[in-house]
């Protein structure tokens, strides 16, 4: 196992956090170094890290001679460079991977002073697939959140009025900013952070992150396209559903039964070993059978703007996106990663259909962790 180093906060830095579970808002160095994991800290972050990360070994600044440094005049930044430097010297370290996020002025401090860093990606993505214990439940956490918020939302939808213009609900008009502010009501009462989602209405529900606006009009599709973050863990789900106010269409109809099917299909092949792609043929089949233009079935460089124009999903954790991919790149899936499964329907300038849910792919098969119905009517 090569030397590691990891620079940041665990804020941002999902390498890190996943190396550290305590949210630290200032960066730090964080190494590996024959079985060792070491964090280098300032004493303001000692005690939370002593107390929910004992198997971490501390090293304190002071230790590395910061107050000298700071008697020297030196800059905050120029002792940083210092202090990551002598932390490899007091570790032995020489030589050591690094994730694609690691500072280029950090890098090229520590080569000018001996100690080779080389970028692996990879290295750094796959040991964060299968997920800890703690990360999967603050995913769960993050999902029961969802699940509230679209509870919440739905049951405005069910209040809704047409006016002329559009809906209302209690004599207001029934916009997607409207409903975003219940769903960061209900957000902040589970403990997640959620500013950014998607409510989208009518054509806007065409374009994949769209994230919606306006006054929302009888029997049209309405997304919900949902990701929260669990502040605990810094750990996101990821979920959508699509509802109709009044009366579906006969095109949003058949979007829903052929996305469902398309959902339950996929899912039922989640197990480890399969590869992301090979779940995403498989609706890209079911799509093209039906007549709907798929990434796989167009043409080479056609823009595609209808039919199924997305991966299918995309692995969940300390980042929204992440591995595996489920599309015309995969990865095969390994027990501890949880996925999404996304199947849509579009036609640009019209509309579209979503539905998502999130899966653990467990040492045998899976387990759906999204708990919420599929129907259109809200």
């Amino acid at each position: 196992m090569p030397d590691v180093l990891i620079y940041g906060d665990t804020m941002r830095s999902p390498e890190l956090r996943h190396e550290v579970p305590v949210l630290i808002p200032d960066p730090f160095l964080y190494a590996e170094k024959d079985g060792r994991r070491v964090v280098i800290l300032h004493s303001l972050e000692i005690p939370r890290v002593r107390e929910d990360a004992p198997d971490l070994e501390i090293v304190a600044l002071e230790k590395l001679g910061t107050d000298e440094l700071f008697a020297q005049g030196l800059k905050a930044w120029e002792i940083e460079l210092e202090v990551a430097v002598r932390g490899c010297r007091e570790l032995g370290i020489d030589h050591a991977v690094v994730p694609p996020s690691f500072p280029l002025g950090h890098a090229d401090h520590l080569r000018a002073n001996g100690v080779e860093v080389t970028v692996e990606r990879d290295l750094f993505d796959n040991r964060r697939r299968s997920k800890t214990s703690t990360e999967i439940a603050g995913i769960r956490r993050a999902q029961r959140a969802c699940e509230a918020a679209l509870d919440a939302s739905r049951e405005l939808l069910r209040k809704a009025q047409a006016n002329g213009a559009g809906l209302e609900v209690d004599g207001e008009p029934l916009t997607c900013e409207r409903i975003k502010r219940v769903i960061e009501d209900v957000f902040a009462d589970h403990d997640v952070e959620g500013s950014d989602m998607i409510v989208s209405h009518g054509p806007q529900t065409a374009v994949g992150h769209n994230m919606g606006s306006g006054q929302i009009a009888p029997n049209e599709p309405i997304v919900f396209d949902l990701f929260p973050r669990d502040r605990t863990t810094g750990c996101y789900s990821d979920m959508t559903r699509t509802y109709v106010v009044g009366d579906p269409s006969d095109e949003v109809k058949e979007w829903y039964a052929l996305v469902k099917r398309a959902l339950e299909t996929s899912t039922a092949g989640v197990k480890p070993g399969v590869n992301g792609r090979t779940l995403f043929e498989l609706v890209c089949d079911q799509f093209h059978e039906a007549g709907y233009k798929t990434q796989l079935n167009k043409e080479p460089g056609e823009v595609l703007e209808d039919g199924f124009f997305h991966s299918l999903g995309h692995g969940v954790g300390l980042e929204v996106h992440e591995l595996p991919s489920m599309g015309r790149s995969g990865q095969d899936l390994v027990p501890g990663d949880v996925i999404t499964i996304e199947p849509g329907l579009y036609r640009s300038g019209y509309g579209g259909l979503r539905l998502e849910d999130i899966v653990l792919v467990t040492e045998d098969g899976y387990e759906v962790l999204t708990q919420y119905p599929y129907e259109l009517e809200p």
